[in-house]
């Protein structure tokens, strides 16, 4: 009997043992498993560099000699890994069509209500940008934000609404051809209050969302994100002072452009939307 007992037990301890070698292998391999695949995809990134293109107005665009304006673009890079190029072709006062066309837009619109184009040559930015060898490739990424300046009433800088979607679809469409990944993005908002809350002021977002939903890109909805910001940050209401405090230390001597520290808090905000989003380029961000 005793010896039966033995032999029972043995057994059992030899299932059991077997049963957990087993499932501890099992969990290992998992284990093992997302390690590599996170290993793989750490290989792949470092493998495969990116560059993120920036095509906007002045609220985007690298700052000059002078400490204001600071585009949020210029704040951008420091937020990804090293794999990733940042080429920041943001022009202040452009609209897209003068971003486009450059020194072929005139100052005189047609009977569509569109400024006139003399020529249909694009501005050596865009054909950089187009360019097979040096410009967009398989991967990158091309940012679009305008919206500002192209509500202007006069020429060159004024485009309407049906030919501001066309526009911003167009780039898409480009960057598409190319293997590349476009990302729109409504006008950052100004800071204008109503009582103690900020409010929308920008123009062209139904265009933009229209644009993002024909070719399948994203729409990072900066005009929301920006006015959300200033809320949680209490910058209404406001005495107007742009040069001391804390709208000061976010805003230029404007309602418009920013300080470095607003820069980096827009610039912030779009990152922040490129990862809820789960855009593959949020792999690359720190």
């Amino acid at each position: 009997m005793k010896n039966l007992r033995t032999l029972v037990t043995t057994a059992l301890v030899v299932a059991l043992s077997s049963f957990g070698v087993h499932t501890a292998s099992a969990a290992d391999r998992a284990a093992a498993g997302c390690t590599g695949a996170s290993h793989a995809s750490a290989e792949r990134a470092a493998a495969a560099p990116v560059t993120v293109w920036l095509a906007g107005d002045s609220t985007m665009a690298n700052p000059s000699a002078a400490r204001c304006p600071v585009g949020w673009g210029s704040q951008f890079a420091a937020l990804f890994t090293s794999g990733v190029t940042v080429k920041n072709q943001a022009v202040g006062g452009r609209s897209i069509q003068t971003w486009l066309y450059e020194g072929n837009v005139s100052a005189t619109k047609g009977s569509d209500g569109e400024c006139r184009l003399t020529s249909g040559t694009y501005a050596s930015r865009w054909q950089a940008m187009l360019n097979a060898s040096t410009g967009m490739k398989a991967g990158d990424y091309l940012f679009i934000q305008f919206g500002i300046n192209d509500s202007s009433s006069t020429c060159p800088r004024h485009v309407g609404r049906a030919r501001y979607q066309q526009l911003t679809t167009m780039m898409a469409k480009a960057a598409l051809a190319r293997g590349a990944h476009p990302v729109l993005l409504t006008p950052v908002a100004a800071i204008t209050c109503s009582g103690s809350t900020a409010t929308k002021n920008r123009g062209f977002v139904p265009e933009i969302l229209a644009a993002g939903s024909a070719t399948g890109s994203p729409v990072v909805d900066l005009h929301t994100l920006s006015v959300a910001r200033y809320n949680s940050l209490r910058f209404c209401p406001n005495n107007g002072d742009y040069g001391s405090g804390p709208l000061g230390a976010f805003f230029c001597n404007d309602h418009t452009h920013f300080e470095t520290y607003g820069a980096q808090q827009i610039a912030g905000l779009v990152a922040g939307d490129v990862r809820r989003q789960n855009l593959p380029l949020a792999a690359y961000l720190r």
